[in-house]
């Protein structure tokens, strides 16, 4: 598929499309004409991309854990630093922590539409 449709289906801008290719993040092949031909998994790549993104994670860490999402589960980085592991440990918690967050905020709003709904 060409980038815009891509694009289309992720909903996700052709700009971000051409920085995950920059970042290494995802590879299209090219067609005779030189156009990108990005394969259909990488519909879910993009998708599993843009959620890393989305929690806080930077494309340098992204690129990383990217192999660790494929499956069959393949890592390419046996030689992970201390220095990395502790990051994507901080990560984790980071995540942990926003999750808490969020489920707070949603049972706080479902009883507050319960709440509501009772009252009608």
């Amino acid at each position: 598929m060409l980038i815009g449709e891509l694009a289309r289906v992720t909903g996700t801008p052709t700009r971000s499309l051409r920085y995950y290719e920059e970042q290494g993040l995802i590879v299209p092949s090219r067609l005779d004409n030189g156009y990108r031909d990005y394969a259909d998994y990488l519909v879910d790549r993009v998708i599993q991309i843009r959620g890393l993104l989305d929690a806080g994670l930077p494309t340098r860490i992204i690129k990383q854990v990217l192999p660790c999402l494929d499956k069959p589960r393949t890592i390419h980085f046996r030689d992970a630093t201390p220095e990395m592991l502790a990051t994507l440990e901080h990560e984790r918690d980071r995540m942990n922590e926003r999750i808490d967050f969020l489920t707070r905020n949603r049972d706080a709003i479902t009883n507050y539409l319960d709440a509501v709904k009772a009252l009608a």
